[in-house]
């Protein structure tokens, strides 16, 4: 097992066959993080999974958390985008199908298996943390567009986030079945009915 030293920011992402090997690596520690965890990771499983040679996970990332950091950021980029199409209520439906999606990848599950690790590891934690903080801030714009347009009253966009997340969260962990389109229509209908319901009483 690698020891964890100084940590750094992800570095930046270098073109060509480099890039696609930094990619195997970035894949692989992330399906490695979903099964064993932040702490049962292994440079040399890491390495035999990616079909490279072990320096090569030395040589771009000396410390776990630089690697871990690398892999969750990536996948933040692109995880659950949210479009705006003038609907909100299919809006979020979208984005929750895609948060469910993003969470049953290798690299969503990853992220949860980091997240109980994250408490003791300040630098995993801040990783963590600025993964969700992308997703927030993608519904925050989307949420306060649809207050401006009158789609919704106005309401806290933190709040409205935590009880839509919440569901699926809670299904996509307990992996008993496939969370569906129907999931998220009815998770989106509910939520929203209970904000514009209450919209006078909180005024």
């Amino acid at each position: 097992m690698a020891d964890d030293g100084p940590t750094r920011e992800p570095s930046r992402r270098p073109g060509g066959r480099t890039a696609r090997v930094r990619q195997r690596i970035l894949e692989a520690a992330a399906e490695l993080i979903a099964r064993d965890g932040f702490a049962g990771l292994r440079y040399d499983e890491v390495a035999d999974l990616a079909g490279v040679n072990k320096t090569s996970v030395y040589r771009n990332w000396p410390d776990r958390t630089a690697l871990v950091a690398d892999a969750l950021v990536a996948f933040s980029a692109d995880a659950a985008p949210l479009h705006d199409s003038g609907d909100i209520d299919a809006d979020l439906a979208d984005f929750l199908e895609a948060v469910a999606a993003s969470l049953g990848s290798p690299q969503g599950r990853a992220l949860l298996a980091v997240v109980g690790s994250a408490r003791d590891n300040p630098a995993l934690q801040a990783v963590v943390d600025d993964v969700l903080a992308r997703r927030q801030e993608t519904l925050h714009a989307r949420v306060e567009a649809a207050v401006a347009s009158g789609e919704l009253p106005v309401v806290d966009p933190h709040f409205l986030g935590e009880m839509l997340s919440g569901p699926v969260h809670l299904l996509v962990s307990r992996g008993g079945r496939e969370f569906t389109r129907a999931d998220a229509e009815r998770v989106t209908a509910i939520v929203l009915a209970g904000v514009r319901a209450t919209a006078g009483a909180r005024q």
